[in-house]
């Protein structure tokens, strides 16, 4: 390791990247919320879809930021990100970067993200361990 002295702030790097993918989801989650109809017609849902995704978006976001069942939350947000990558791919055929519209490298970002969450359960600065 190039860098020994720097494991000493591994908790805040990942409270970090915790707040990273919260203030993502709960951006998205919020965009859904409050204008569900126009969210709905352009990813091609329904407003109840749209909306359902918007609260699991949010919820799953503020689990994460707060550390609340956080292993849980990177799960649904994982779910998340799978059917966001699935659409682009198969049903909007999109490619990995995108042309005119953001590609599904975004949405494999924030899943690898979740994942490391998964797998360290957020680090130690978390209200509630799962």
């Amino acid at each position: 390791m190039a860098f020994p002295s720097l494991l000493r702030f591994l908790p805040l790097g990942l409270l970090l990247l915790r707040w990273m993918v919260a203030i993502i989801f709960i951006a998205s989650g919020w965009n859904d919320l409050k204008s569900p109809g126009e969210r709905a017609r352009s990813i091609g849902q329904s407003q109840a879809f749209t909306i359902f995704l918007g609260v699991a978006e949010f919820a799953g976001g503020l689990g994460i930021a707060f550390g609340v069942l956080t292993q849980f939350a990177a799960f649904g947000l994982i779910l998340i990100g799978l059917g966001a990558i699935y659409k682009k791919i198969l049903v909007w055929h999109i490619g990995f970067w995108g042309e005119k519209t953001y590609g599904w490298h975004y949405d494999l970002m924030l899943i690898v993200m979740n994942l490391v969450i998964i797998f360290t359960n957020g680090g130690p600065y978390v209200l509630m361990k799962a």
